[in-house]
């Protein structure tokens, strides 16, 4: 099966998108990578899940990729006296270090870090920013604060620091217990929930050991200040917009949402752009045009990925999500001001012969009009690049490894295929063709550039191009 567009789509799995008649037909609609998350999600669901995707991967005889993201640290109000307590606008009140608070009029917050890192003059934000608080003083147990913006807060409401760098870690103990069991499980990505520093996710990347792609979500102000770090230690990042929106102020979200996919294009890695992309399709068959519009910019910025969440997890529409994303990328990508974007975007290759070779690649077939480019690829660091080129001819990604093969379906524009190392050059160029031809990506007559490492079977030496022609021969 052929997709008929480059960016990729994540669905999530959920109530609406959990048996294998369902997660067919998200596949077929347009899905091509699942997302699990671990939020809503025990160790007996995430295998039913995981073996149900691997089914449908057998049924559709396409490698599938299974995205499992980590919760992460959630902080969060304790029990509040009745339930709920209105705040008003103006209101002077305390938090209390405790899980249930002594006084009826004060707020409890069962979290010491809290205490120990806030400032004064630090705001405080409970359900997703709905009400704002800034800290007037801070105790050790006890944090007087200013309501800025009042309303209803109910019991264990989460809480939200966007000015403060909290002294935890990124993965709780929860994490580290999933984790593990994923990994088990043989899935392929790992994400990496309110990172704020490179040393979140270093520890991941040393627990997973090379056994999943490590996908960082960057929905912390704070990981703002070491950017380039971060993503130069993950494999993928993600724009998760969703925390990000409510630490940061909501006009800010566009613009770094662009320097995201800026940075992650120029350190070629994939990149998601993810929360309430089609939103009202939660509820409704058809999206509103801001939806739209906005699905189709992320496209138009050079996303390797679009993501629905409660739109296929719990939605009543969600092979219709799925769809309708399908749909706007290809009429993005089918668009004549598309090529012209994204060629705009095209960034300096490292000085690495790797990058130079496939840098290399994208002009010869622009230049000679090739049907298609084959990369042999072991450690995936050959598709990655050839992606990061974000060339108008499609990419086979050829693998020995199943893992990768799945693994390398996020990134934009790899058409992923399992087969065996070549044995020889003239097989590297046979083979090539063979497989250009049985996936429709090219005819007899036409040509594909193929780029591989030499030796062959050596992981990450790309140093090899070659111009081959589709021969009846070859069909």
């Amino acid at each position: 099966m052929r997709r008929s567009r480059k960016t990729k789509i994540v669905a999530t799995l959920g109530p609406s998108s959990h048996t294998r008649e369902h997660i067919h037909t998200l596949f077929i609609a347009g899905a091509d990578v699942f997302r699990i998350n671990m939020s809503h999600t025990n160790h007996a669901n995430l295998t039913n899940l995981v073996n149900t995707v691997r089914a449908v991967e057998a049924d559709v005889g396409r490698p599938i990729a299974i995205l499992v993201d980590l919760q992460g640290p959630k902080l969060r109000l304790g029990k509040i006296d009745g339930g709920e307590k209105r705040l008003e606008s103006g209101q002077h009140i305390a938090v209390v270090r405790a899980e249930t608070a002594p006084d009826p009029a004060d707020l409890p917050m069962p979290h010491p870090e809290i205490f120990a890192a806030l400032k004064v003059g630090s705001n405080l934000l409970i359900d997703d920013g709905k009400v704002r608080l800034v800290a007037d003083s801070v105790a050790e147990a006890r944090i007087e604060a200013t309501v800025l913006q009042g309303g209803i807060v109910k019991n264990h409401k989460g809480v939200n620091l966007p000015d403060t760098l909290l002294p935890i870690p990124a993965m709780t103990p929860k994490d580290r217990s999933d984790l593990d069991y994923a990994l088990s499980l043989n899935i392929d990505w790992l994400a990496l929930s309110f990172v704020q520093r490179p040393d979140d996710v270093a520890e991941l990347r040393k627990a997973a050991a090379g056994r999943a792609g490590v996908m960082t979500k960057l929905e912390k102000p704070a990981a703002f200040h070491a950017l380039d770090e971060i993503i130069n230690l993950s494999d993928s990042v993600m724009v998760a917009r969703g925390d990000l929106g409510v630490e940061l102020p909501l006009e800010a979200v566009p613009g770094r949402q662009k320097q995201i996919i800026q940075a992650a294009r120029q350190a070629g890695k994939p990149v998601v752009v993810a929360t309430q992309m089609l939103e009202s399709m939660i509820l409704s068959p058809v999206p509103t045009r801001a939806e739209v519009s906005d699905v189709a910019n992320a496209i138009f910025e050079g996303a390797d990925a679009v993501m629905l969440s409660a739109e296929s997890a719990s939605g009543s529409y969600p092979a219709e999500a799925v769809a309708m994303m399908d749909s706007i990328a290809q009429a993005v990508e089918n668009d004549p001001q598309y090529r012209a974007i994204i060629d705009a975007q095209r960034q300096m290759p490292e000085a690495t012969l790797p990058d130079a070779i496939l840098a290399a690649v994208h002009d010869v077939t622009r230049t000679i009009n090739a049907s298609a480019i084959v990369c042999w690829t072991k450690s995936g660091s050959t598709g990655l690049r050839a992606a990061r080129e974000r060339p108008n001819a499609p990419i086979l990604a050829l693998t020995p490894i199943r893992e990768m093969a799945r693994r390398l379906t996020l990134a934009w524009g790899l058409h992923c295929v399992e087969t065996e190392d070549a044995h020889d050059l003239d097989d590297v160029a046979q083979r090539a063709c063979n497989i250009a031809f049985a996936q429709g990506f090219a005819k007899p007559g036409e040509r594909v550039v193929i780029t591989a490492g030499l030796p062959l079977g050596t992981p990450g030496a790309t140093n090899m191009l070659r111009v081959a022609f589709v021969t009846r021969k070859n069909a």
